[in-house]
């Protein structure tokens, strides 16, 4: 077997142990390291959550002395800087790692490239875009987060064959079955915020918590878009015993004493913000302050005149739509409200599309393409 096809075999080990820290290192990236001597594994490691040691450094703590002479692989470029952690560089230098395959350069300011250029200036061997594309997919939403500011925006709606998302305006229930509703958990599971506006809260009542078997799974933050704080100050998600808090974002002339009502109710967090041309909360004034506050990735669960909002700003990265085989019918709220296309020259893409069969549903996925606007 060719070094080449050693190394690809080696990085999907390490990105299979980077995927375990899904939804738990914001606003670190998931990161999976494998040690590899003599084309055996000797250890591995991931990141599992911020301020706690990184994959590298689990990695070689596993190995001990087996370390000196192995080869290191490693999803993104180590760190050669210090912050909640010391720099990984030096620990993998000490350990007398001979070589260290990187799959993705590190997108961060305080890296770019440094790691491995610290690293071959201490005589190892790098090796540097392994399995670039799967690395980089893998840590879309931190690389738009340090490189951007904002989080990575995915839209979620589970609708009927007729585009529908309610039999009724502001009827609560699903249309989609039991195997889409375990999907969407997963969701929730992975991504690092949870985001509804006001009428979602006050037609379903909502807990927006992750419901898995056995108990697993991890709450998301709560956000809920709600401009002049109308939700009731009994909703189940202001009272819920979660560790997730909840922060609702609103326009800047609420009172005082309305905010205070509800700050009061737990972990609860207002956030005062502007409001764009429409009067509603201002999009992209709240994901810079979700992205301030580490929030690197945010599912998008509706309604539809949030699902529209987000669209027509162009501020969704990726779409997750659940179909049922059924019709809702003319009365029935519409996926995405408030966007209109002039022709399938305006029209919003997805590329990169894949379709996957969920009990009796249909999951399609895909990236998010806006029309050229030159």
């Amino acid at each position: 077997m060719l070094t080449a096809e050693y190394d690809h075999s080696f990085m999907r080990l390490a990105l299979k142990e980077a995927r375990k820290g899904l939804g738990r290192t914001s606003p670190n990236p998931c990161v999976g390291a494998v040690i590899v001597r003599d084309q055996t594994v000797i250890a591995t490691g991931y990141h599992k959550k911020a301020g706690t040691p990184h994959a590298e450094i689990h990695a070689l703590r596993r190995a001990g002395e087996s370390a000196r002479g192995a080869t290191l692989y490693v999803t993104l470029e180590p760190c050669n800087h210090t912050g909640r952690t010391p720099p990984c560089t030096r620990a993998i230098v000490a350990a007398g790692i001979r070589r260290v395959v990187v799959g993705l350069e590190d997108p961060n300011p305080l890296v770019e490239g440094s790691g491995n250029t610290y690293l071959q200036g201490q005589g190892l061997e790098v090796t540097s875009g392994v399995l670039e594309a799967e690395c980089r997919d893998l840590n879309r939403p931190f690389i738009k987060h340090i490189t951007r500011g904002l989080p990575w925006v995915v839209m979620k709606a589970g609708m009927s064959l007729d585009g529908r998302i309610s039999f009724q305006p502001h009827q609560s229930g699903s249309i989609t079955g039991p195997a889409s509703l375990h999907q969407v958990h997963r969701l929730r599971d992975r991504l690092d915020a949870i985001l509804v506006g006001n009428a979602t809260v006050m037609a379903d009542d909502p807990s927006l918590t992750t419901r898995l078997p056995h108990g697993r799974g991890r709450d998301p933050i709560r956000v809920i878009l709600d401009t002049h704080l109308n939700i009731s100050e009994s909703a189940r998600l202001l009272s819920l015993d979660s560790l997730a808090p909840t922060w609702i974002f609103c326009g800047t002339e609420v009172s005082i004493e309305k905010k205070e009502r509800f700050s009061k109710r737990g972990k609860v967090v207002i956030h005062q913000v502007g409001c764009g041309a429409d009067g509603r909360v201002d999009l992209l004034q709240m994901l810079t302050i979700l992205s301030l506050e580490g929030v690197m990735s945010l599912l998008v669960e509706g309604g539809a005149t949030v699902h529209g909002s987000f669209l027509r700003q162009q501020l969704v990265d990726h779409v997750n739509l659940f179909i049922a085989p059924i019709f809702a019918g003319s009365s029935g709220t519409p996926v995405v409200d408030g966007m209109n296309v002039a022709g399938g020259e305006d029209a919003i893409r997805l590329h990169n599309v894949r379709y996957r069969r969920l009990g009796q549903d249909l999951m399609v996925e895909g990236d998010v393409s806006y029309p050229s606007t030159s």
